[in-house]
């Protein structure tokens, strides 16, 4: 079967929850991680991408998980002083979700749409990366003058 044959009879057997619960999990990982003050903030996503770039070790893909375990975490080094880094590592967790998705070894064993899911997922956190990580709670209290609680440093 031909890979995008094989995507789109995967794709068929979704549901709009395999859709909308990582677009919802994303934007709650942006607001929770937005309560932690610049450079905890940078810091703690670069730790999360090098958890992430690990979590699928033992995967299916054998020597290529520990090769994409290290460029994650080269990733995550380079993401401690720049959000791009971090947004890259993310994008490439994208690309190793959608594999893990079609090979059929999800990253949660008990839910076989979750690496579909992180697929969903990830390139939010990647785009808030990209923005440079900006707390979304910074409009907020510009725009009511309100002091919001910040988490940090670590």
């Amino acid at each position: 079967m031909v890979w995008t044959e094989l995507l789109m009879a995967k794709v068929q057997l979704l549901g709009p929850l395999d859709w909308l619960a990582p677009v919802l999990i994303g934007l709650l990982y942006i607001s929770l991680s937005s309560l932690l003050r610049e450079p905890a903030r940078q810091k703690f996503s670069a730790v999360m991408i090098a958890g992430a770039g690990a979590a699928y070790l033992n995967g299916g893909f054998g020597a290529w998980e520990l090769a994409f375990t290290a460029l994650v975490t080269v990733c995550a080094y380079r993401g401690l002083t720049s959000y791009a880094f971090i947004g890259a590592g993310w994008l490439l967790h994208t690309g190793w979700d959608a594999l893990h998705y079609l090979y059929g070894n999800p990253i949660v064993p008990l839910s076989a749409t979750s690496s579909f899911g992180c697929a969903v997922c990830d390139p939010i956190i990647a785009a808030w990366c990209f923005a440079g990580g900006p707390s979304v709670f910074g409009g907020l209290r510009r725009r009511f003058g309100a002091h919001r609680p910040q988490i940090g440093p670590l």
